[in-house]
């Protein structure tokens, strides 16, 4: 590898670190937003998305420019290919908080309608399952992604416990409809969240082993 390709790539590491962060706080702005019904603050996390769509751009450019002109090989291939992946779920878990913050202005008009579901957690454990990937991308860290690959399902379960609740509320008050659609769309969109996250994990096992290892399970039992 030249040391202009490695000022590269050390370059491109440090742009994913910079839309990880973003995007995280993005997250964090549009459950804060959604949780105390504030309509500007949503209105920030929408207009930062764009932020966030231009910047993976930017990235993915960067990387197909650094293909174009260095052709790299193994390991230098597959870093490259990895980041554009990663890139790309990033900018997808950003397209999510966008959508938490467009459930705000329907909140706006239910404030009596209690949330029920922890979101303080929920979201923490969310942000924190991305947090360790980006981390065991940036340590080339392949036994953390391996083990992360399990790590959804805490957020797994606390989205089947919210499909669980709603019902009820909906059977006790059913003029608040619109704001159990926001919360059940909320969910779904934090537990799309660690979907993306787990995803990474499975770039990160791609990138250092050469294994493509998403759908394994699905096709094992295709041809069991």
């Amino acid at each position: 590898m030249t040391e202009h390709m490695r000022k590269e790539l050390n370059h491109l590491e440090q742009r994913l670190l910079s839309l990880t962060a973003l995007v995280q706080e993005n997250i964090r702005q549009a459950i804060v937003s959604f949780k105390n019904r504030d309509v500007p603050l949503a209105q920030k996390v929408r207009d930062a998305d764009q932020e966030i769509d231009q910047q993976e751009v930017e990235i993915e450019e960067e990387c197909l420019k650094m293909l174009a002109l260095y052709q790299p090989v193994a390991s230098d291939l597959r870093y490259i290919v990895a980041a554009m992946k990663i890139n790309n779920d990033l900018e997808r878990v950003g397209d999510l908080a966008n959508n938490i913050a467009k459930t705000v202005p329907v909140m706006a008009e239910h404030p009596n309608i209690s949330i029920p579901l922890d979101l303080d957690s929920y979201t923490e454990e969310t942000i924190n399952l991305l947090d360790r990937t980006i981390d065991a991308f940036i340590n080339l860290n392949l036994q953390t992604a391996k083990e992360l690959l399990q790590e959804d399902e805490k957020i797994d379960e606390y989205n089947r416990e919210v499909q669980r609740l709603i019902p009820a509320i909906l059977r006790e008050n059913p003029r608040h409809e619109a704001a159990c659609v926001q919360v059940l769309w909320v969910s779904q969109c934090l537990e799309r969240i660690g979907d993306h996250a787990t995803n990474i994990a499975e770039d990160i096992i791609y990138l250092l082993e050469g294994e493509i290892v998403r759908h394994q399970d699905k096709l094992k039992k295709r041809t069991s």
